[in-house]
């Protein structure tokens, strides 16, 4: 997965700026919020996670064999490269 650097904020950053972090995920879709320099959650747009929803309802009524099979059949990309 590729991240943004610039769609990454600090879990302080979140706390003290909520709403800047909010308009981040309105512009780029999603932002990775780090706690201790490491991935703690994401924060979505409302249109991203609408546009996710269908596809995020239709894995969770999977069973785990048939949601390990969906994910090994997704395309791979390739290191390095921006997809």
């Amino acid at each position: 997965m590729n991240i943004l650097t610039r769609a990454i904020v600090s879990n302080s950053e979140m706390i003290k700026n909520y709403k800047a972090c909010r308009e981040k995920a309105d512009k780029l879709g999603k932002v990775f919020v780090l706690k201790n320099n490491q991935p703690d959650a994401v924060l979505f747009s409302i249109t991203e996670y609408e546009r996710l929803s269908p596809l995020i309802e239709y894995i969770e009524s999977l069973d785990l064999k048939n949601v390990e099979e969906f994910i090994s059949a997704l395309p791979q990309k390739e290191k390095g490269k921006n997809n």
